[in-house]
């Protein structure tokens, strides 16, 4: 018989866990939280400084049973919950519920599932942390104050199924300004003078820098012929050449926010699948033989970018072996990060020597990809800064200026396995230029002046929108995920093209918010609050104070909304055609991912309808009906024949009017990072149009 027992979060974790520590342990699993605030009422108590009611979570009964019955068969008992504010809290609950004093050394924390860091880690037990628990449990409070009290409110003036929350209201209110921001912009005109150059038959690019030593804009035609009528002929001297080394240094190991961000741009992951396919590699994988089940990475939710000795020292050694003394970091580019807990390590794999090469036959394809980028990441980080050559060429007609850049990357230190990721999908590569020099005179080919127009700041992607809230200080690591599940689940905004669009729904919640409860989408308010949580951790603030004070502000809020908020309906709009299935009227109703058409017979007829989007293409296949961008169950954009189910074509990319020139096949567009490339259906004809 066991004499001790283990409790950890997951079932997943618990088997390897118990083979670790031998036959006298013996490891169950929680299943995460035990207790929690009621979900049917407020669960906290205004009057008695914000006492929460905590219950035994429903269906959790068996499980706290089966805790109960094997915690008193042994000596003592363990509470291994997961590294952070949240496990700390879910430790203190499991102590309250099987009377395990919390002042005792109960708490085993452990950063990796590894057999050496598992047994590391129950040599040195400690008490639960008080501070930690505090702060998870006020976080939970004011969330529960805010959700439980204005959610009605918008059920009963607005539409049923709506909520808000301290942080999602906030993400909401991030999207919604810069729509309004693309609403109201104005496109400015600006221009461009290109060149290709000629040195000894070797062409270059250069461009249109100014007049006379000074920077000039072109703002319109007129100053364009300006330029061109002042430059004589087409040779340029050089006057300046500027050749100088550069180093690159790599990227810190990754935080949870800086993961989901490259995941989102290397892997096209959204930030709940990586977070998803993280747990997997921290709680473990099979990895056969002696080692069976063990952890590749270490735990996914930090906003630390922090190495241990042994990991540094681990990668040192790996980096030697594998690519040469050169390629070793003098020292490490680690910084903490403003507004860190620094609680534990960053996210990095559990062992160097193990690549990702010798993991791919025993990872999933998803597991493999993210394994790679996390290993590539914290190999990277701990290797020399790359060093690059470049050169900028000043070249001048008649005061006319332009310039040619180049860099040649002379040593590629840790760009050798890794490169972050950029968010405008742009390949780094050499540009390379001839062998210049002062003096010289070269040839311009070509002169070619480009008109553009300025952009507007782009809609937010997922990783966008992580980096925004990371950069304000709203939400912490465990948050982003789910406030972006949230805020598409309750039909405030959708993805359209991989970035979010308000809905109208999201925009008349924020307008209610914005009268009634300015501070709750305050980003100033926010970040405050989250800083005055996080000193509460810190056991510097006492929690109660800090809600208290919010609630000062907050209830004669509450009493207004509810007496003077008016109710908004949101009225059916006639789509002017009949039900096919009752000949009542249809109308657009609002739902989960805007509008669509229903009968205006409901309940009594349920026939509904997809508003269908024409894209002036008649289909190829039944050359009746036109074709239409639709909707999969999935929110997946797809375009279908309007005449469905009557005709069945379908396409994932967009069809186009005209037909391939050489076999008169349909034509689609097929996005990829390189831009929009025009493409046959069934021969080999392509076309590339730069995004």
């Amino acid at each position: 018989m066991a004499d001790y027992l283990v409790i950890v979060e997951s079932p997943a974790k618990a088997k390897t866990i118990e083979r670790y520590l031998g036959k006298k342990y013996k490891v169950k699993a929680s299943l995460g939280h035990i207790r929690d605030l009621p979900r049917s009422q407020m669960g906290v108590d205004v009057e008695s400084d914000f006492e929460p009611k905590y219950i035994t979570i429903r269906g959790k009964g068996p499980v706290l049973k089966e805790l109960k019955t094997a915690a008193k068969k042994v000596k003592k008992v363990y509470l291994a919950a997961d590294p952070d504010r949240e496990g700390e809290a879910i430790a203190w609950h499991l102590a309250h519920s099987l009377n395990i004093d919390d002042k005792s050394e109960c708490r085993v924390v452990f950063n990796e599932i590894t057999k050496e860091a598992i047994k590391d880690s129950f040599k040195q037990p400690r008490t639960i942390d008080s501070d930690l628990v505090d702060a998870q449990q006020a976080r939970r409070i004011l969330d529960r104050l805010v959700g439980y009290n204005i959610s009605p409110i918008l059920w009963k003036k607005v539409k049923k199924g709506l909520s808000a929350g301290r942080v999602q209201s906030v993400a909401v209110k991030i999207i919604i300004d810069r729509e309004n921001e693309i609403k109201k912009f104005q496109p400015e005109e600006y221009w461009t003078i290109d060149a290709e150059f000629l040195k000894d038959k070797e062409p270059f690019e250069g461009s249109f820098y100014g007049v006379d030593g000074k920077k000039k804009e072109l703002k319109t035609e007129d100053d364009v012929k300006e330029i061109q009528n002042r430059m004589n002929g087409d040779q340029f001297s050089v006057e300046k050449v500027n050749k100088r080394e550069r180093k690159r240094n790599p990227s810190n190991p990754f935080t949870t926010s800086s993961l989901q961000q490259e995941a989102a741009r290397k892997l096209n992951f959204r930030a709940k699948k990586t977070m998803m396919v993280a747990q997997q590699l921290y709680e473990g994988i099979d990895l056969k033989g002696k080692q069976g089940i063990t952890g590749l990475i270490t735990y996914m939710r930090t906003d630390s970018t922090r190495l241990s000795n042994t990991a540094k020292e681990d990668a040192k050694n790996y980096i030697e072996s594998n690519f040469g003394k050169e390629y070793l970091a003098n020292n490490t580019n680690e910084k903490k990060q403003g507004g860190a807990q620094d609680a534990h390590e960053a996210v990095r794999p559990t062992g160097a020597p193990r690549d990702p090469k010798s993991m791919k036959s025993l990872l999933s394809r998803d597991q493999y990809r993210l394994y790679k980028l996390i290993w590539d990441r914290f190999i990277a980080s701990q290797m020399a800064p790359a060093i690059l050559d470049t050169m900028t060429v000043h070249m001048y007609n008649q005061g006319v200026e332009f310039r040619a850049t180049g860099s040649k990357v002379k040593f590629k230190g840790f760009m050798k396995i890794y490169i972050e990721g950029r968010d405008d999908n742009k390949k780094e590569q050499d540009k390379l230029l001839p062998d210049l020099e002062e003096g010289m005179t070269v040839k311009a080919e070509e002169i070619k002046p480009n008109q553009h127009f300025t952009q507007p700041p782009p809609r937010y992607t997922e990783a966008r929108l992580v980096r925004t809230l990371e950069e304000l200080g709203i939400g912490r690591p465990s948050t982003y995920a789910p406030t972006l599940d949230t805020i598409q689940r309750r039909g405030y905004v959708s993805l359209d093209n991989k970035r979010f669009v308000p809905t109208e729904l999201g925009e008349i919640v924020l307008e209610q918010l914005n009268e009634y409860f300015p501070e709750i989408i305050d980003v100033a308010f926010t970040k405050g609050m989250e800083d005055d949580l996080d000193s509460v951790e810190e056991g510097k603030q006492d929690w109660v104070s800090i809600i208290s004070q919010f609630y000062q502000g907050f209830e004669p809020r509450l009493q207004l909304a509810e007496k003077e908020m008016e109710e908004i309906e949101i009225k059916d709009e006639p789509a002017g055609i009949d039900c096919e299935n009752c000949g009542h009227e249809m109308v657009y109703k609002m739902g989960r991912y805007g509008k669509f058409l229903a009968c205006s017979n409901f309940p009594e007829c349920r026939n509904t309808k997809p508003i269908l989007k024409k894209i002036e293409v008649n289909c190829p296949k039944c050359k009746q009906g036109e074709v239409v961008e639709r909707k999969s169950k999935k929110n997946r954009k797809f375009f279908g024949c309007e005449r469905y189910p009557d005709c069945d074509f379908i396409s994932w990319d967009k069809p186009i009017s005209r037909p391939c020139p050489k076999c008169e096949s349909l034509l689609v567009e097929k996005k990829s990072k390189k831009g929009t490339q025009i493409q046959c259906t069934e021969c080999d004809y392509k076309e590339t149009q730069q995004s």
